[in-house]
């Protein structure tokens, strides 16, 4: 069950980063949507409707939850990038996959928002300077975080449940 939840294993920040591994993320943060899009594209309304593990969410909520993270995940680095140490609050992800956008709103909606944010997000990362990844804010649930291990959960986060996605795929042989 561990691996079927944490596909790709649990998220470790890797501290004091090079420029070319910044870059890295920042050629990767492009990616990112269009692999999404690329896995889950092919697959029927019933097969997005199936629970990536027993108990887990769908593959549509888990496209959904990865806008939604994606916004949060964006302003808290806007905001630390602007304030110095902002508080941000955490938030009840298990009661917004159970809302109505959730239910009724196809996964094609979720895919363009995380395709815009992360193109969004890629921009903004291109302009940093090696300090700017330094700052920090104050996650309720995360506690006190850089923008360089921000950037580095951001796209954990991402594969993280795009393996979840393939992997079922893959289990169901879809």
């Amino acid at each position: 069950m561990e691996l079927l939840k944490y596909p790709i294993g649990k998220f470790t920040a890797v501290e004091n980063r090079t420029e070319e591994a910044r870059q890295e993320s920042l050629q990767i943060m492009k990616q990112l949507a269009a692999e999404l899009r690329d896995a889950v594209a092919p697959l029927t309304a019933e097969q997005l409707d199936t629970p990536y593990r027993p108990g887990g969410w769908t593959v549509s909520q888990v496209v959904h939850h990865l806008a939604d993270t994606g916004m949060y995940a964006y302003l808290r680095f806007k905001r630390g990038l602007t304030e110095e140490a902002p508080q941000v609050p955490s938030y009840r992800q298990d009661l917004w996959a159970e809302q109505s956008d959730y239910r009724d709103e196809p996964a094609a909606s979720s895919l363009q928002l995380v395709e815009l944010l992360n193109r969004r997000f890629a921009t903004l990362l291109a302009s940093l300077k090696p300090a700017d990844y330094e700052r920090v804010f104050v996650s309720g649930g995360l506690g006190t975080m850089t923008l360089d291990a921000a950037v580095q959960r951001y796209i954990w986060h991402s594969r993280h449940h795009l393996a979840q996605i393939t992997s079922l795929i893959r289990r169901n042989g879809w």
